[in-house]
């Protein structure tokens, strides 16, 4: 049990770890590698708490998440990177070490609202609360401080992971039903933000949001 909490606590960092890598990576086919990345360790840490808690149903959601957010999410978005030829996401609102910084302030803030919680909490993760809530929060700081529609669409999918591991850190997952259902819904999510891109890019030459700002003013 003891060893488990180790590899739990291991992944849960290296998970927080990886949204900082995300949140100051400016190349989009390397955000995605995070991204799947990111994928597999949550599917690795759901394993994990699986063996350790005895929740066969756990067993099925970590093979869910490997297929979808190693496999599917990332051969869709590198098809999507290819055909619309989008290298660098160079512009940001934020510069890279103020949002660092800001990214740092928003850590100590999750884990200290986490810190109540967890002492509620009975599980055998609860250690990660923190963690996963401060995941959730750096991903929602990425899709606010990118102008590219992809990179935004990309850190929605990996608030998505923070969700999944907050779920599973708190109550060992969601019911197999709604994780199922979850899933297909950010599939056909992914699929129909790719068809908005390519009009988007149809129309404006560019996948940058400022030009739907325009269009807005006029």
């Amino acid at each position: 049990m003891a060893d488990s909490n180790q590899y739990i606590n291991l992944l849960a960092s290296l998970l927080l770890l990886l949204a900082f890598a995300m949140l100051s990576q400016r190349r989009i086919k390397s955000l995605v590698g995070l991204f799947m990345v990111q994928g597999m360790t949550l599917a690795t840490s759901t394993a994990v708490i699986a063996a350790t808690t005895g929740q066969s149903h756990l067993y099925i959601s970590a093979l869910l998440t490997f297929l979808l957010k190693v496999v599917g999410l990332p051969f869709i978005l590198y098809r999507m990177i290819k055909k619309l030829d989008v290298e660098w996401d160079v512009e940001t609102l934020i510069n890279i070490p103020s949002t660092m910084l800001l990214g740092i302030a928003i850590v100590i803030v999750s884990f200290n609202l986490a810190l109540p919680i967890s002492h509620l909490a009975g599980t055998i993760t609860r250690s990660t609360i923190g963690i996963a809530m401060a995941c959730v929060l750096l991903s929602l700081l990425m899709m606010i401080t990118r102008s590219k529609a992809i990179s935004q669409v990309i850190g929605f999918l990996s608030m998505e992971n923070g969700l999944f591991f907050a779920a599973t850190s708190t109550t060992y997952g969601m019911p197999l039903v709604v994780e199922l259902g979850i899933a297909l819904d950010v599939l056909v999510g992914v699929l129909i933000m790719g068809v908005f891109f390519f009009q988007i890019r149809e129309k404006f030459e560019s996948l940058d949001l400022k030009h739907l700002e325009k269009v807005e003013e006029e």
